[in-house]
This record gives structure tokens, C-alpha cells and sequence, in this order.
């Protein structure tokens, strides 16, 4: 597959679409030394990661819903807890995310953070070239997580990133605007 080819056929994959086959480890450690490849200002490399896979996936859920619950004023916290807890459930593996804030503050934070997205962008093309299905998801509770995940006071949980098998040429393309109406060309 090409490049193009692998940016174009991108897509979130939910953990209901997951196949049954395991992520082998080295799959997953290719998937994250991609990531370690992102771009970032003066070399901060502000990422890093946990990996969940069999029981440990259930105990990361156990904590997702009793943040969920401690943080929610919604009347159906018994509906998201049974969902967080199949989302795990379902997927083979699933990576959190983080970002290391440099203590200097020698550049913008947002620029951290966008050098965390990239590389969770090479994350998301490694999966679909692996036939592994992904997707994203930063849910609201993840900010009051610290304590679970032993995060330093620079640090903060971007998110989770499930992951499963899936075929992505089973998946219909997205239609998107044509970037040509949203260039401004100037020779």
C-alpha cells in the first residue's frame, strides 16, 4: 500500500468492528517505535505510553468507569459504565496516551501536544497497514486519571487509542471537501 493509500484509507475503527485474532508484541512495538518518529520542536519527543492487553485491559476499565461515575452527573451512568467496559473488552489491545510537558516550557505547550497527534498519526497509518482497526477516543474523566496512571504534575493522559484487527478494504471511503476549495494559491 501507499502512502497516499494508507492516509486515504484512515478511519476510526470501532472495537464492535474488532476482530478475535491477537496484535502480536511485535506488531504493537512496531506501532509505537512509528510514533517515536513523529516530528517534534528541539527534539522534546513529548510522548509515551502504556500498553493494556488480557486482564490489565479490565482493570484500566474498572478505573475508566469509576472516574466516569465520580465525574458524571448524567442519569445513565450504568449505560456508559457497561459500554467503557465492553470497548475494552472488545479490543486486543489498548494504548493510552501521554504527553511529557517540558519542565523548561522552552516551547508551546499546544506544540506538544500537536507532536503527540502525530504521532499517534503514525500509530493510525501503522494500524492500517497492519490490518489493525483503531481509533482515539479522550474522554472527558481522563484529566482527573493522574493518580491512576502515576503521572507527574508536567504530565497528561491524551486519550485512548483501542485497537483490534479489522480488514480496512472492507471500509467505504469518507467523502471530503476538495482541498482546492480550501487553497489559496499565490505564484
Amino acid at each position: 500500500m501507499t502512502t497516499s493509500d494508507l492516509i486515504k484509507n484512515r478511519r476510526a475503527i470501532y472495537p464492535q468492528q474488532f476482530g478475535d485474532t491477537d496484535i502480536s508484541e511485535n506488531d504493537i512495538k512496531e506501532i509505537l517505535q512509528n510514533a517515536n518518529h513523529a516530528p517534534s520542536h528541539k527534539l522534546t519527543q513529548p510522548w509515551f505510553f502504556k500498553v493494556y492487553q488480557n486482564d490489565s485491559k479490565m482493570e484500566l476499565a474498572k478505573s475508566m468507569v469509576l472516574h466516569y461515575e465520580q465525574n458524571s452527573n448524567s442519569k445513565n451512568i450504568d449505560f456508559k459504565a457497561k459500554k467503557i467496559i465492553d470497548k475494552c473488552k472488545k479490543s486486543n489491545c489498548i494504548i493510552v496516551i501521554f504527553m511529557n510537558r517540558d519542565i523548561n516550557e522552552s516551547i508551546p505547550e499546544w506544540e506538544e501536544i500537536a507532536s503527540t497527534a502525530m504521532a499517534v498519526q503514525n500509530m493510525w497509518l501503522t494500524c492500517v497497514d497492519k490490518k489493525i482497526g483503531c481509533y482515539w477516543s479522550t474522554p472527558g474523566y481522563i484529566k482527573n486519571m493522574k493518580d491512576y496512571f502515576k503521572l507527574n504534575s508536567n504530565q497528561r493522559c491524551l486519550g485512548f487509542f483501542y485497537m483490534g484487527h479489522f480488514n480496512h478494504s472492507d471500509k467505504n471511503k469518507s467523502e471530503r471537501n476538495n482541498v482546492l476549495d480550501k487553497t489559496e494559491w499565490f505564484k
